[in-house]
């Protein structure tokens, strides 16, 4: 199986649990901090799927980096290469695939209820009603072709799928560290955000374990559901994984 590539611009937005993943399963693997060592590869041919994280930057913005990883994507897509894009790196495969990312009307920052389609629920292992950890001011119109899979009150685009290219605007990767971490990082930010859906430090941190117990369960699904479609790919065998179960139709923090 060719490694997956996985695309790191921050340091503080680092693959968290998506690692942990990755390694349990023993999955082959290439962590590239894209942004600051100033390389992209040209070419998806080398990788069996790529994954892009998130960003401080808006993919509106017009530096080298960034349209190196637009072009990798578009890429990818032409090759039939799966992507799994993170917020920025969702809104960098919307734009991949021909559609337009703008300013969402209020900034979602902190933790926010979305809802799930009923692909998202059966493919995806998504629950229906969920909370989702949130950090961004942009949002992405839905790419021809694509389906939504997640949608909120205060930003209506919160995750696409079209066939092994899913995106979510949003963060099913952090750990308690890296929000703690985050927070502080952004302290003056979230001083001066507002909105209905913009949180301060306090609040997103309130409750922090128990939000993420239910999230890491969601994610470790997530993502298994997605590595999988790449080893299929790929011809691999894999012996069936027991996940927990979400209890259908229960209300679940994600």
């Amino acid at each position: 199986m060719k490694p997956i590539l996985v695309l790191q611009h921050e340091a503080m937005q680092g693959p968290g649990v998506l690692l942990d993943h990755l390694d349990s399963n023993g999955l082959p693997y290439r962590l590239l901090m894209s942004r600051l060592e100033g390389w992209t590869p040209a070419s998806a041919r080398d990788y069996s799927g790529i994954i892009v994280l998130g960003s401080d930057h808006s993919v509106n913005d017009d530096l080298p980096w960034i349209a190196r990883e637009h072009a990798l994507l578009q890429d990818a897509v032409q090759r039939h290469i799966p992507v799994l894009g993170h917020c920025f790196g969702a809104q960098l495969l919307a734009r991949s695939l021909g559609a337009k990312v703008q300013r969402n009307p209020y900034p979602n920052i902190g933790w926010g209820q979305v809802w799930s389609s009923p692909h998202a629920q059966r493919v995806m292992g998504l629950p229906k009603r969920a909370v989702l950890f949130n950090w961004h001011y942009d949002t992405f119109q839905i790419p021809s072709g694509a389906s939504r899979t997640l949608y909120g009150p205060h930003c209506l685009n919160k995750g696409f799928y079209l066939g092994p290219h899913w995106a979510f605007q949003g963060h099913l990767e952090v750990t308690a560290d890296s929000i703690r971490q985050w927070c502080a990082y952004g302290r003056h930010e979230l001083e001066q955000v507002y909105g209905p859906a913009a949180q301060d430090a306090e609040h997103i941190l309130s409750g922090l374990n128990q939000h993420l117990s239910t999230l890491h369960l969601i994610a470790r699904q997530t993502y298994q559901r997605w590595t999988d479609q790449l080893l299929e790919r790929a011809g691999a065998v894999r012996a069936p994984i027991h996940m927990p179960s979400l209890y259908p139709g229960h209300e679940t923090l994600l």
